[in-house]
């Protein structure tokens, strides 16, 4: 863990920004700028604090990242989970994975920087900062391999299909627009369904023979 407290004795913070607004500043330093370029000195400044006036609401930075790592986990799987609940009992298979996708692209690219820091960070924290977000990570997974195996299982999806390997490649090829989205150039809704279309469809143009 880095940047401990030394006390935890310290004044109330005089300016309103409050824990919601640390984590908040918090998770938009590190979607920006990555673990290790952010310090408690800066997320303080961005909030208008001192640093100290931190140690009222954590204990240390790892503290902070770990809260962070967790908020953005639980927006995606929240809105994922969420959009498929609501979906009528008779959809299809295909409007199911297309909404789940949706989801989860919404989530990591327009909704919330807490879902975006979580993508970018995670693979530069220090093992005991990972491994205390892993719960939350692997309820998310299970989300995921539960949907797939149902489809699998009702005989939309292939039977030989596997399925851990399957989300790998989903979440994994979603969770990379991070590294080159341009909302400018096209919204999340417009990639989610460029994205669908070549996960359900494929790429090759089929010839009759």
């Amino acid at each position: 863990m880095t940047e401990t407290t030394p006390s935890k004795l310290c004044d109330t913070p005089r300016n309103a920004v409050g824990r919601v607004g640390v984590l908040d500043i918090s998770a938009r330093l590190f979607r920006e700028q990555g673990y290790g370029a952010v310090s408690l000195r800066k997320i303080a400044g961005a909030a208008g604090i001192k640093a100290a006036s931190i140690y009222y609401h954590f204990g240390s930075k790892d503290e902070i990242v770990v809260a962070v790592l967790d908020r953005g986990i639980r927006v995606v799987h929240d809105s994922m989970r969420q959009a498929v609940s609501a979906l009528p009992e008779n959809t299809g298979a295909e409007a199911i994975l297309r909404t789940a996708i949706q989801a989860h692209l919404r989530a990591l690219l327009d909704l919330s920087d807490y879902t975006s820091a979580n993508v970018r960070i995670f693979g530069q924290v220090p093992q005991p900062v990972r491994d205390a977000n892993l719960p939350l990570r692997r309820a998310y997974e299970a989300e995921w391999d539960a949907l797939l195996t149902r489809l699998r299982d009702d005989g939309a999806l292939k039977r030989d299909v596997d399925i851990r390997r399957l989300r790998l490649m989903l979440i994994g090829a979603l969770n990379a627009t991070l590294d080159w989205f341009d909302p400018d150039r096209g919204s999340a809704d417009a990639l989610s369904r460029s994205y669908a279309d070549v996960f359900l469809n494929g790429i090759l143009q089929r010839q009759d023979t």
